[in-house]
């Protein structure tokens, strides 16, 4: 898998090598299926386990990139984001002549399913609250964040993903989690993670956030607003995503002001690869 660098205005752009480069833009209309992943399809092509590199790529401030890739899914690698956070800054990042723009919330919008629950609420930033109620011995975890204090790489990438070892045989008999390892995955017992130690004493809610932000980038942009996430998962992420772009009273965009952007602070600008970055498997 590669990382290309993409003009201004591409937004963030999946390219099949194996079936003559054809493009899926990683854009909400293009949701495929979420389960324990979030895939991408157009005209019966599929891309699957996107949600890593997308919450990477808006974590670091990618705007524009060209996702090259050979086969349906994308490489898992540890589990979490911080090898394609690595890459991206070994890789570089290069500003862009043009303003960067915001999908800036007027309204809250709000996706409810039993004790379940996701909203997106007018705010300076982007911000998000998430909460977790798992069977032990996760329990219940919460925390927040607040992506333009640009704690992503350090506080939300490493964290990887997680699973319970009663749940295994299950999952493979239904045909998912097939590539799920110790290397991958934090691998859960009765007393605790087999293949610990945790990169966070709670890890598992980082990594929620970590999902999160790459499920609300196929919203085609960065959220100008609070996310507040209880027990919510990768499919109520992308029914947020639907809703929101559904009902376009509820937010408008919101582009740098001119002047803002004549003081050279690059975070005004849009921004693309300014490398190739090659990911192994």
């Amino acid at each position: 898998m590669r990382l290309l660098s993409a003009p201004a205005g591409s937004g963030i752009v999946f390219r099949r090598t194996d079936l003559d480069d054809f493009e899926i833009p990683a854009t909400g209309r293009n949701v495929a299926k979420v389960s324990y992943a979030t895939s991408l399809m157009r005209q019966g092509v599929l891309i699957s386990t996107t949600e890593h590199l997308l919450s990477a790529l808006i974590g670091m401030g990618v705007d524009n990139v060209i996702v090259e890739l050979d086969n349906l899914e994308l490489p898992i690698l540890d589990g979490s984001a911080q090898p394609y956070v690595e890459a991206i800054r070994e890789a570089g990042i290069k500003t862009q002549r043009r303003k960067r723009e915001s999908i800036k919330v007027l309204r809250a919008i709000e996706v409810r399913e039993g004790d379940k629950f996701i909203g997106v609420y007018p705010g300076l930033g982007y911000r998000i609250q998430y909460r977790i109620d798992f069977p032990a011995p996760i329990g219940r975890q919460e925390t927040s964040i607040d992506l333009a204090a640009e704690t992503y790489g350090t506080f939300i990438a490493p964290a990887r993903t997680f699973g319970y070892k009663a749940d295994e045989k299950k999952l493979r008999d239904m045909g998912l989690i097939r590539g799920a390892s110790p290397e991958n995955a934090i691998v859960l017992g009765p007393k605790g993670p087999e293949n610990g130690p945790l990169r966070f004493s709670d890890e598992y809610v980082r990594h929620k956030v970590l999902d999160l932000i790459g499920d609300l980038a196929l919203a085609g942009r960065r959220i100008e607003g609070l996310v507040v996430a209880e027990r919510a998962g990768h499919a109520m992420h992308t029914a947020l995503v639907a809703r929101l772009m559904k009902d376009r009273s509820a937010w408008e965009l919101a582009y740098v002001p001119a002047e803002a952007a004549e003081t050279g602070d690059e975070s005004l600008a849009v921004a693309a690869m300014r490398r190739p970055a090659l990911m192994g498997a």
